[in-house]
């Protein structure tokens, strides 16, 4: 679960009736990012707004209701376009390209850290000062570093073997992939996709 500073001062807090696609908002700790918006009268008597919403720490996807008069806590998220520069053990560097100014966090707080490659620039989420996600592209093309023979003339994806990529990543790839050849990957999955 996402630590939230307690500390950090809050917008006012606003009708859940506000929310749209693109809202963010704080909630036990925990920070969500609107997705769709319904409201719905159930009875002549109540109204109840229904969010899907994604865990912006956790990219889990979650369904809330509440009570049409209830009221949440509004945050505002900033991204940044950050060079990613080297990892080590436990964080992950990147340097604004523009201030030079170097930001260090934790791969714990960085869900998809595996693909991060040097030299490229990734968009990151803060509340305030702190970190909270990395967006990642859904494909990526990485150099293979590491791996068995290819076999002549075999074109065949459904037999794989392993391979080791230019980021440390460990992945299977079809039969035909040699050593220095460029694939492309699936960061959903982390699944190889074809030979870039």
């Amino acid at each position: 679960m996402l630590g939230i500073d307690k500390s950090k001062t809050f917008l006012i807090m606003v009708p859940v009736t506000s929310l749209r696609p693109g809202s963010t908002f704080e909630q036990d700790g925990d920070i969500f990012q609107v997705l769709t918006y319904e409201h719905l009268h159930l009875r002549k008597t109540s109204a109840v707004v229904k969010v899907k919403v994604k865990n912006i720490k956790t990219q889990a996807f979650i369904e809330k209701s509440f009570a049409s008069n209830k009221t949440v806590n509004p945050i505002h998220i900033t991204k940044k376009d950050l060079q990613f520069l080297y990892k080590d053990k436990d964080t992950a560097h990147f340097m604004d390209p523009k201030t030079f100014e170097q930001t260090i966090i934790s791969l714990k707080q960085l869900d998809g850290y595996q693909y991060l490659k040097e030299g490229h620039s990734f968009s990151l989420s803060f509340f305030g000062n702190e970190p909270l996600s990395i967006d990642v592209p859904p494909k990526m093309e990485f150099k293979v570093t590491e791996t068995g023979p290819g076999v002549k003339g075999n074109s065949a994806t459904n037999i794989f073997k392993d391979a080791i990529l230019e980021n440390g990543l460990k992945i299977k790839v079809p039969l035909f992939v040699n050593t220095n050849d460029v694939v492309r990957i699936d960061t959903r999955t982390g699944a190889y996709t074809q030979k870039a």
